[in-house]
């Protein structure tokens, strides 16, 4: 996600009345910064609430992939919700379907065909599966700190698969980025004395990362960008592709043993819903968010979910902060944070400086130019005075 510019502009009134234009402005940047700030916290909330409910699922429920089905089910809900939003936002209010029809030419003029559903539609209900089940299939390996962590480092993957494959700008801070999400693996790794249970779940969190790098540039290449309804209806379309193609997996994995459990009375339904609700909540938001206030604040929020995560293991579980796991955490959200930056920062920080510079030119030309200051007020300090 690129970060949106902000210009602001210095006026100086005539008057001691402020400008309505000013007062106008300014009270949309707050209403966007509340928005943002709610925003954060919604996405900080449900990404690191999901991850300690799925933890907390598999006490129980040995299951990854059949929670990863049934989380999916519920994409089915999100153009449901877009379209009760429409309705009572909306001042031009549409039927479902036609509503349904100005969402689909986002697929092409000929809408969602079953063509366009198997070629574009298909492949991201596979990526996005495989991205979901990696990460949970992590939480039963380490602790949830470790698999946020980690799963920071897809911004990498996004910024290095855009620059082969899309052909983005090439920006040496994010090729540094790329190497401290990369070390950072390396430390996390050498934290836990690379045994083999830790080492396995590193390298089922760093899948899950690529697979959802994979899937935003792919989407990026195929499909462009996509306006909230859009997307909205793209993720029930998943969520539709899930019910229909990939049930038949957890029925074989259910029979095979491979994921058993007793009687339908010994599943947890409640950290099931709650963890669904959680993963619902976050991708609404994240979409949400994007409409109502800055879209680099989305990947704030993800990760402050870190140290969430990290609290709570210290209080749940016998995780080791030792200083090679901290240092490694640290370089990866070091990294993470280099990757937003926008692609004119360099720019950006160029105009700063020479802003400030003018500023002090400015500042120490009125100093000289002050008559307190000037060669006439020394002479007069310098003569005595013989008044009495």
């Amino acid at each position: 996600m690129s970060g949106s510019e902000l210009s602001a502009q210095s006026v100086k009134p005539a008057s001691d009345s402020v400008s309505p234009l000013l007062t106008l402005c300014s009270r949309a940047q707050l209403k966007k910064i509340f928005w943002g700030v709610a925003v954060v916290l919604c996405v900080c909330s449900s990404w690191a609430g999901s991850t300690q409910l799925a933890k907390l699922t598999f006490r129980k429920f040995d299951a990854p992939f059949t929670l990863t089905w049934f989380a999916t089910n519920w994409n089915f809900l999100f153009f449901p919700l877009y379209y009760v939003g429409h309705v009572c936002k909306s001042a031009e209010k549409q039927s479902v379907k036609q509503r349904y029809r100005e969402c689909c030419r986002f697929f092409g003029d000929n809408g969602l065909t079953l063509k366009v559903f198997f070629t574009k539609a298909a492949p991201f209900g596979v990526l996005w599966t495989l991205t979901n089940y990696l990460y949970l299939h992590a939480i039963k390996k380490i602790n949830t700190t470790d698999v946020s962590v980690l799963f920071c480092c897809n911004k990498a993957f996004v910024f290095l698969l855009s620059w082969i494959v899309l052909r983005d700008r090439f920006m040496g801070v994010r090729i540094v980025a790329a190497i401290l999400a990369i070390a950072g693996i390396v430390m996390m790794t050498y934290a836990d004395g690379f045994h083999s249970h830790s080492v396995i779940g590193i390298a089922l969190v760093v899948g899950s990362a690529s697979m959802s790098a994979l899937y935003k540039v792919l989407f990026k290449l195929l499909l462009g960008s996509a306006k909230f309804g859009e997307a909205a209806l793209f993720l029930s379309i998943l969520g539709v592709f899930n019910i229909l193609f990939i049930t038949c997996i957890p029925v074989i994995l259910y029979f095979t043993k491979v994921e058993y459990w007793s009687s339908f009375d010994d599943i947890p339904w409640g950290n099931l819903c709650g963890f669904s609700v959680l993963l619902l909540t976050f991708n609404i938001v994240l979409n949400f968010g994007i409409a109502v206030t800055y879209p680099t604040l989305m990947s704030v929020g993800i990760v402050l979910s870190v140290p969430v995560n990290a609290v709570v293991d210290h209080y749940t579980s016998k995780i080791v902060f030792n200083g090679v796991r901290v240092i490694a955490i640290i370089i990866i959200g070091l990294g993470f944070l280099l990757l937003l930056l926008p692609e004119e920062w360099d720019v950006w920080l160029i105009k700063l400086l020479t802003r400030l510079k003018v500023r002090k030119k400015e500042e120490t030309a009125e100093g000289a130019a002050d008559p307190g200051s000037g060669p006439q007020s020394k002479n007069r300090r310098a003569r005595p005075s013989f008044a009495r």
